[in-house]
C-alpha cells in the first residue's frame, strides 16, 4: 500500500491535534462520582459516562498518574467536551484545569455541599449544552501523519507471533516512513527480549532511558520475590495456546513493532509523546489498563492483535482487533475486525495482511465502529500503583 498521498477523515481539535470519534464524556474524579456520572449519562441519550474504582486516599507517584491518567483521557482528541464530576472541588477542579489546557469545552461539579440531585441536574444541563454543540461539528481530511496509533497484544498464542503480530509490524513499518505517532509498551512482556528492543533505541540516551525503564521493573518483581512470574507470565492462555517461557512471548510480542522502525523515545504511563516516531511507554501488560494509558497518552487509533480471542474494548480508543488463530477467527468472529489467519496457511503474504489491516484502519478512521465497539465494550481500567494511604 502507497501511504504517500494517504489521508483520512478527523475532528480538529481546538489545539490542532486530530480525533476520529466525537464523545462528549461524563468523568467522574473518583468512585464516589460514578453513580451521579452516570445519572447523567442516563439522562442525556449519547453522553457517555467512564466510571472506575479509584481516586480515594491515593498519594505520591500513585496520585500523580490517577490525575494524569483522567487529564489525558478528558484531553484525547476523541472527545469533544468534558463534564468532570467529583465528590471535592478541588480535585474536580484540578482535573478540569488539566483539560481546559487543550481550549476544548470542559466544565466540573464537586458533589460535596451540594448532594447527587443538584449535581446531576446541573452536569445533565451542561452536558446537553455540550452534546448539541458537538453534534455539529464535521470532520475535515487530514494527512496520516496526524492519526496517532498505538498497539497492544492479547491473549498470545503461537500464531501471535507468526502472523498478528508480524502483521503490525509490517503496519508500523509502513507508517513509520511517513512520520506518524506509534507507541507500544507491555513492559513485562518484553522479558528475555529487552536486548533487542534496546538495541533498536535511536540515541544512547533513549536505550539508557528505556533500560532505566525495564530495569525499575525487574527490580519491583525482585522486591516482591516473584521473578518466576509463575502465576502471571505466560498466562494460562498463553500456555494452552502453546507459549511455554516469558521468553518466547516476548520474542513474539516484538513483532509488532516491525523490522525498520527505531524507538525513537520513552514515556512514562499515560505521558504524552514529544514529537512523531516509535516510541515505548512502560505499562502494564494487562489489556484493558495498557489500552486505557494509551488513551491517555493521545491515541486514537488502537492495533490490538490477539491469539486466543481477547474482548478488549475502550470507551474512546477504537481497538482494532486482528487474529492469525484460524479457531479464534471462527469461534470468536464477533470479535475479529481482521482476519489474517490465511499467513499461516501461505494464502495471504506479510505485506497483504499489513495492507488488509491498514485499509481497516483507515475505514476506523473515517468513522467505521469497530467490533468492540459495537459489541458495547468499553473497558477503562485505570492503573494503580500504592495501596491507599
Amino acid at each position: 500500500m502507497n501511504l504517500s498521498k494517504a489521508k483520512f477523515w478527523g475532528y480538529k481539535r481546538e489545539n490542532g491535534r486530530i480525533g476520529v470519534r466525537n464523545h462528549v464524556i461524563i468523568l467522574p474524579v473518583d468512585d464516589l462520582a460514578n453513580a451521579a456520572s452516570e445519572a447523567v449519562a442516563n439522562n442525556i441519550k449519547g453522553a457517555m459516562a467512564l466510571p472506575h474504582p479509584y481516586g480515594r486516599l491515593q498519594f505520591g507517584a500513585d496520585l500523580d498518574l490517577h490525575f494524569r491518567t483522567l487529564i489525558g483521557t478528558g484531553s484525547n482528541p476523541n472527545v469533544a467536551a468534558v463534564v468532570v464530576i467529583g465528590i471535592e472541588e478541588g480535585w474536580t477542579k484540578k482535573v478540569v484545569d488539566g483539560i481546559a489546557k487543550t481550549g476544548k469545552p470542559v466544565c466540573g461539579f464537586g458533589i460535596e455541599q451540594h448532594g447527587d440531585h443538584d449535581t446531576i441536574m446541573r452536569a445533565s444541563q451542561a452536558a446537553k449544552k455540550y452534546l448539541q454543540w458537538a453534534s455539529e461539528l464535521r470532520r475535515e481530511e487530514r494527512p496520516l501523519k496526524d492519526l496517532w496509533v498505538s498497539t497492544k497484544c492479547g491473549e498470545s498464542d503461537t500464531t501471535s507471533g507468526c502472523g498478528a503480530n508480524p502483521t503490525v509490524g509490517n503496519a508500523f513499518d509502513k507508517m513509520y516512513a511517513h512520520k506518524t505517532t506509534l507507541v507500544f509498551g507491555e513492559t513485562t512482556e518484553l522479558t528475555g527480549g529487552e536486548h533487542l528492543v534496546a538495541a533498536r533505541c535511536r540515541t544512547p540516551k533513549v536505550k539508557k532511558e528505556f533500560m532505566a525503564m525495564f530495569d525499575r521493573y525487574q527490580a519491583l518483581i525482585e522486591r516482591h520475590k516473584t521473578s518466576d512470574l509463575s502465576d502471571s507470565q505466560p498466562t494460562k492462555g498463553n500456555i494452552e495456546g502453546g507459549l511455554t517461557t516469558i521468553e518466547e512471548k516476548a520474542l513474539g510480542n516484538i513483532q509488532k513493532i516491525g523490522r525498520k522502525c527505531m524507538v525513537d523515545g520513552v514515556i512514562d504511563k499515560g505521558e504524552e509523546p514529544k514529537g512523531p516516531g516509535l516510541w515505548f511507554m512502560d505499562s502494564s501488560s494487562a489489556a484493558a489498563e495498557m489500552v486505557t494509558l494509551c488513551a491517555a497518552s493521545g491515541f486514537v487509533v488502537h492495533l490490538f492483535p490477539t491469539g486466543q480471542g481477547n474482548v478488549i474494548g475502550n470507551p474512546i480508543l477504537p481497538v482494532i482487533k486482528l487474529s492469525a488463530n484460524p479457531r479464534t477467527v471462527r469461534t470468536m468472529s464477533e470479535h475479529i475486525d481482521v482476519d489474517v489467519s490465511g499467513l499461516l496457511r501461505r494464502e495471504m503474504t506479510p505485506d497483504e495482511a499489513g495492507d488488509a489491516l491498514l485499509e481497516c484502519m483507515f475505514r476506523t478512521a473515517n468513522g467505521r465502529l469497530t467490533a468492540a465497539e459495537a459489541l458495547g465494550h468499553r473497558e477503562f481500567v485505570l492503573t494503580r500503583l500504592y495501596e491507599s494511604a
